[in-house]
């Protein structure tokens, strides 16, 4: 099979494709053929060696991933030859990933396809649509009627935040870069998008809580501003930090226990399987009733998965702008 590789962690220009054994499904597995693979911020550190994570050498990454059952290891129960599914979690942990013809996955990582779901919205939907569900519905912990604040909505974890908090029947605010990109956070569902570019975020959030303030904070960004954050909740309110793995910032230990705040560090991958699938179960629901929409910033072949990579660390790493949701390579 073909795959994207690196045999030295570093930058994208050291992502070539090569040649690879086709991984046979030992029990519990499943082998899918990769029709989409998608991005994600965590690929990018692990290529490139920024978070201490084992890796297998060579490494391909790639988290997310939707295709067809090629074969099945002893044991499987949920799937056969010839299922769509959808999934993440691959690339993670000591595990090979996405950006490749096959990959091998066990079945509690797999979830079936929802029938009229394209393989670029399953993949594109992944590892963003999961970590947003449980962020907002278990971190968060998100009711009708409340209000949540997310930092920007047109993002790949930011997209659905928007969506999910709308799905829900809360109020949301969000930031966007750009008149077009606050747009689509208001046809997603925002009632507020402050644009951070043209817009002073502090004075203009400041009159937004003034009679209402926040119940749910998602923090989508490397740096939180914890006093911002802070002075914005209601009493009992969440903060979510879903980023941010070198910040230091600075803590407001008074205002936050007064107001019986709680924040919460989360990320997708320590989420229990199930917990996971659950969530999967109902991001394919609502795609396939057409509740929620993928934005799809930007496709690229699997050989030119390092082009791929260069430019979503262009537009997370570097803050380039140009990306409005995922980057997602097609296979085959």
């Amino acid at each position: 099979m073909k795959a994207a590789c690196v045999h030295t962690q570093g930058p994208a220009s050291n992502l070539q494709v090569e040649d690879f054994q086709t991984p046979t499904p030992g029990p519990g597995e499943i082998l899918v053929r990769v029709a989409c693979s998608a991005l994600n911020p965590i690929d990018v550190y692990l290529r490139a060696g920024t978070i201490p994570m084992p890796v297998p050498k060579p490494f391909i990454p790639g988290s997310d991933y939707a295709g067809v059952v090629e074969a099945v290891g002893q044991g499987v129960t949920l799937f056969k030859v010839g299922d769509r599914v959808w999934g993440s979690n691959q690339g993670l942990l000591g595990r090979q990933g996405t950006l490749a013809e096959y990959v091998c996955t066990h079945e509690q990582w797999a979830y079936p396809a929802p029938a009229g779901v394209e393989d670029s919205v399953l993949a594109a939907s992944a590892l963003t649509g999961i970590t947003a569900h449980l962020a907002v519905f278990d971190a968060g912990q998100l009711h009708k009627g409340q209000r949540l604040f997310v930092t920007g909505g047109t993002g790949g974890v930011g997209s659905f935040v928007v969506q999910m908090a709308r799905i829900a029947g809360a109020e949301v605010i969000t930031t966007a870069g750009s008149p077009e990109k606050a747009a689509q956070c208001k046809a997603w569902g925002a009632t507020h998008v402050i644009n951070h570019r043209t817009e002073n975020l502090k004075d203009k959030l400041a009159e937004l809580v003034a009679q209402k303030p926040l119940d749910v904070w998602i923090e989508t960004q490397r740096e939180p501003n914890f006093d911002l954050m802070v002075a914005s909740m209601a009493p009992g309110g969440r903060m979510v930090l879903i980023a941010g793995r070198a910040a230091r910032p600075e803590f407001p230990v008074g205002p936050f226990y007064v107001k019986g705040l709680t924040l919460t560090g989360f990320a997708m991958f320590n989420s229990p399987a199930d917990r996971q699938a659950e969530a999967a179960r109902e991001v394919g629901q609502w795609l396939a009733q057409k509740k929620l929409q993928v934005a799809i910033g930007a496709t690229y072949p699997l050989d030119q998965a390092a082009e791929a990579h260069a430019f979503l660390e262009a537009n997370t790493l570097g803050m380039a702008g140009k990306l409005s949701g995922k980057v997602v390579v097609r296979v085959s």
